[in-house]
């Protein structure tokens, strides 16, 4: 009788070996799969920033992209991207201070850089606008440039 009672626990032995082995099996498992999904997410936001400045450029140029609306204009100590409505009112998108700013306020009225609403954090942005073509340099952290062309329309006789 005592040999039965030690293959019964034996049996038990081997069935919570087995079960710690399985339970260690998908703890592996789930924290390779938590960190290649944190890799991935991480690299989707860093995409996603990285899209968003030029697409933000892209959007407010194309809301504007009216006859003689969109100009590059020296704002402060740097560039800006001009967008003027017919109504008088301008827009300017430029880089200050390591962000992207915005400031819409009447075309006559003399603000200064820092009056600009923040958009986002910016390195830097270099801006050119040569027959109908205006080119973005998007300088983001970490030495990414992003470059953005665009055809604006409405000097093409287009429309907006």
């Amino acid at each position: 009788m005592k040999r039965q009672g030690t293959t019964h626990q034996m049996d038990g032995l081997l069935m919570l070996l087995l079960f710690g082995v399985f339970a260690v099996c998908v703890l592996i498992v789930l924290l390779t799969g938590a960190r290649a999904y944190r890799g991935l997410t991480d690299r989707d936001a860093a995409a996603f920033d990285r899209r968003t400045c030029v697409q933000y450029l892209t959007t407010r140029v194309r809301q504007g992209d009216l006859a003689g609306g969109v100009a590059v204009e020296p704002f402060g100590d740097a560039e800006a991207l001009c967008i003027r409505d017919p109504e008088g009112f301008i827009t300017r998108v430029y880089c200050h201070d390591g962000w992207l700013m915005e400031l819409y306020t009447f075309a006559d009225v003399e603000l200064e850089p820092q009056d600009g609403e923040k958009i986002m954090p910016l390195e830097g942005l270099a801006l050119t606008l040569e027959d109908g073509f205006l080119t973005a340099e998007v300088r983001q952290g970490e030495g990414v440039t992003d470059t953005l062309r665009l055809s604006l329309r409405a000097e093409e006789g287009g429309w907006a």
